[in-house]
C-alpha cells in the first residue's frame, strides 16, 4: 500500500445502538396520527387568520411535520434562546408547548403598534408590555387549538407561564413522550419555524377513543382474509411465440404470425405470467367464457 493509499483509507465507523423499549413505542399508529395532521392542520390555519388579524399583515401557517418524541429530545431540538408559551390544563399537570422565536414575535408586537413590517435580530426577553401584547396573541391561539382539537384535548387550556430557556423550562418528565408538530409561519416576507408540544399520556387515551386502531391479534386472520379478497387479473392466452425485436418493428398490418399452439391444445389461464389452469374457449349468453379443462400439470406450473 502506498501513503497516498494509506492516506485515503477510512476508518470503519462506529455504529450506534438506540435502546427500545417495547413496552413504550416510541411512534403513532397509522389511524392516529392521520387523526393529529388534521387537527394541527386545522389550528395552522386558525392560527394563520388570527395573526392576520392581529397582526394586519398576510399571515401563512404551515403544518410541516409531526413527531414523537421524548421531552429531552424535544427540549434539545429547540434554540437556546426562544419564546416557550407553557399551557396547563385543570384537572391535571400535563403541560403543553407553544414554541417560537424571539425576534419573530418581537415582530409582530411593533406590527401590532402600527410600526414598518420589519426583521428583527434581536433574540432579547420580552418588556412588560411587549409580554402582555404576545399573551394576548397566545390566548386567542389556544383557543383555536382548542377548537381544532375538539375532544382531543381536555376543556379550558390556558397559558400558564411563559419561558425564555428551553433547557430550564420542564414542562415535562425528560423520558415523557410529548407529540410535538412542527409549523412555519409566514408574516409577509418573512419565514420563522414555531412548534407544538402536547403530552403524549393525555392525547393518545383520547385518540383510541375516537379513533380506535385496528387490533393486531388476529393479524394472520386479517392476512389472509386480505389476500382471498384481492382483485387479479385473470388472462386466457395461447402458447407464447418468440420473435426478435427486428421481428417486432418489422411487422406491419396485415402479416402473419404462426403461433406455436396446436388446435386441440387447450389454452392457458394465467395469473401475473404464472400458469394456474387450462381452459377451452366457451360461451355464456352473448358473451365470451371459457371452460376449465384441468389444472396445470406439474412439469408445466412455474
Amino acid at each position: 500500500m502506498t501513503v497516498q493509499e494509506r492516506s485515503t483509507t477510512v476508518a470503519p465507523s462506529r455504529s450506534s445502538v438506540d435502546v427500545y423499549d417495547f413496552g413504550r413505542p416510541a411512534t403513532l399508529a397509522r389511524e392516529h396520527s392521520r387523526v393529529l395532521e388534521l387537527a394541527f392542520e386545522t389550528f395552522a390555519r386558525q392560527w394563520a387568520t388570527q395573526l392576520t388579524a392581529k397582526i394586519r399583515v398576510r399571515s401563512h401557517v404551515t403544518s410541516e411535520q409531526l413527531v414523537m418524541l421524548t421531552y429531552d429530545e424535544y427540549a434539545a431540538s429547540l434554540p437556546s434562546t426562544t419564546a416557550m408559551v407553557i399551557c396547563g390544563f385543570p384537572d391535571t399537570d400535563h403541560k403543553a408547548v407553544v414554541q417560537f422565536p424571539l425576534s419573530a414575535a418581537l415582530s409582530w408586537v411593533v406590527q401590532m403598534l402600527g410600526g414598518r413590517p420589519t426583521v428583527m435580530d434581536d433574540e432579547r426577553t420580552f418588556t412588560p408590555i411587549e409580554q402582555a401584547l404576545v399573551k394576548r396573541l397566545m390566548s386567542d391561539a389556544l383557543e383555536d387549538l382548542d377548537y381544532s382539537f375538539n375532544n382531543l384535548l381536555p376543556d379550558g387550556i390556558a397559558l400558564s407561564a411563559m419561558h425564555y430557556n428551553s433547557q430550564f423550562a420542564q414542562a415535562a418528565a425528560s423520558s415523557d413522550l410529548v407529540i410535538v408538530s412542527h409549523f412555519s409561519i409566514r408574516v409577509g416576507d418573512h419565514v420563522s419555524p414555531a412548534s407544538v408540544m402536547l403530552p403524549s399520556e393525555l392525547v393518545i387515551p383520547r385518540l383510541s377513543s375516537v379513533n380506535p386502531t385496528t387490533p393486531i391479534d388476529n393479524a394472520p386472520e386479517l392476512l389472509r382474509r386480505q389476500v382471498h379478497e384481492t382483485p387479479v387479473e385473470l388472462a386466457l392466452r395461447l402458447s407464447p411465440v418468440a420473435m426478435t425485436p427486428r421481428e417486432v418493428l418489422q411487422l406491419s398490418v396485415g402479416d402473419l404470425i404462426t403461433v406455436p399452439h396446436s388446435q386441440d391444445k387447450p389454452l392457458e389461464l394465467v395469473i401475473d405470467g404464472n400458469v394456474i389452469a387450462t381452459a377451452a374457449v366457451g360461451s355464456n349468453g352473448t358473451r365470451l367464457a371459457c371452460v376449465l379443462t384441468g389444472p396445470t400439470s406439474p412439469e408445466e406450473s412455474p
